[in-house]
């Protein structure tokens, strides 16, 4: 919880007097390069995780209410911390690249909650946006794919990610029109997600409603194409409703598989 006491940037105003980042070079990636030399990749992509993007680490940097008030309040300001933090990200993709040749980037910036996005678009499209564009496109450079992570609603922002280049969104929750979005994006755009996990991930509730809701997002979904349901965070918290999810991702997803010819 980022508060006035232990905030990085306390003063907007001042903030280059305050941000200080930390240098990515010399550091030893020798247990990394190992691991992604454990990957076999003609069965597993080897992916690189990349969190606290662009709008999150503002907000980690000042906490979430100042980092609103600053986006409206003070753009130009907000637009230099986003301009080190964007460039921090950019040198980290080249040596990942360089170092482990990773096949994609599991990149996380939630952009919204579950009912709308937390910037104007218009803000957004200022301040973040081109920012974030220079990021896909280090990663596409390097030939690493590019997966978005933001469970939350984006669909004022999907075309925009598909003018971004960005190969796959990550965590798509059931609270955005899907199918219109599917519809909007015409297959340029590959999703993940559907299934609504704080719904099945209860206590009192039966198997069959568990599995039915995964059936949903499939059927739902899949006919648009280019579709994996999954629940945005990728499991229930609760083991036994987990292992139901589990099952039924698994036989349905199979089964649909089979049926459609996928």
């Amino acid at each position: 919880m980022v508060n006035d006491q232990n905030a990085v940037i306390k003063d907007i105003e001042h903030w280059e007097e305050q941000l200080k980042v930390p240098t990515l070079e010399g550091l030893d990636w020798s247990a990394a390069v190992k691991q992604a030399e454990e990957v076999n990749r003609d069965e597993y992509f080897c992916a690189i995780y990349c969190s606290g993007g662009l709008f999150e680490r503002t907000h980690h940097l000042m906490g979430m209410q100042n980092a609103l008030i600053n986006y409206m309040e003070y753009p130009e300001e907000m637009a230099g911390v986003l301009r080190k933090i964007a460039d921090y990200k950019i040198e980290y993709l080249k040596l990942a690249a360089k170092y482990l040749k990773p096949d994609i980037v599991f990149y996380h910036d939630d952009w919204g909650t579950k009912q709308n996005v937390f910037l104007p678009p218009r803000v957004w499209r200022e301040l973040i946006k081109p920012l974030h564009a220079e990021i896909v496109k280090t990663a596409h450079d390097c030939g690493i794919m590019f997966m978005h992570h933001a469970d939350c609603v984006c669909q004022p922002l999907v075309l925009d990610m598909v003018e971004m280049g960005i190969d796959i969104w990550q965590g798509v929750i059931p609270q955005n029109d899907i199918v219109e979005i599917q519809r909007i994006t015409e297959g340029k755009l590959a999703m993940i997600g559907g299934i609504d996990g704080p719904k099945i991930d209860i206590e009192n509730i039966t198997e069959e409603e568990i599995r039915a809701e995964v059936r949903r997002a499939f059927d739902t979904y899949c006919p648009g194409g280019r579709f994996y349901p999954s629940i945005a965070n990728e499991c229930c918290f609760r083991k036994w409703n987990n292992d139901i999810y589990l099952d039924e991702l698994a036989s349905y997803g199979r089964k649909y598989a089979q049926e459609h010819q996928i």
